[in-house]
């Protein structure tokens, strides 16, 4: 472990002393923990902004995915039948449609 030599110690104390120093620490402690935008803040908004994100491209997708299937539908008179049978249960005049639920099981 080696020590300060008294030349390094004169030059550290006048540092510290130095009022241009001491004002440019209380800044920048100021702007790390007390400032409106500190660093904790900007680390939430950082994390907001990825969830945003992630959200923002999911919804494309589906956006994608849905403006896709209207237009199948919309095009094909198969697919908005079997849509409509799937979904809205609707049948033809001469038809019966059964719905089969199946009961769930309770647990004890």
């Amino acid at each position: 472990m080696k020590f300060l030599t008294l030349l390094q110690m004169r030059r550290l104390i006048n540092l510290v002393k130095n009022k241009y120093f001491l004002i440019s620490m209380a800044f920048l402690v100021w702007m790390i923990f007390f400032d409106k935008n500190d660093l904790f803040s900007q680390y939430q908004y950082h994390q907001e902004v990825n969830k945003l994100e992630q959200e923002r491209d999911f919804y494309q997708k589906e956006t994608e995915k849905v403006a896709k299937d209207l237009d199948e539908l919309t095009s094909n008179p198969q697919k908005l039948e079997k849509f409509a049978r799937e979904k809205y249960l609707m049948k033809k005049d001469n038809e019966d449609v059964f719905v089969i639920v199946k009961e769930k099981k309770e647990e004890e």
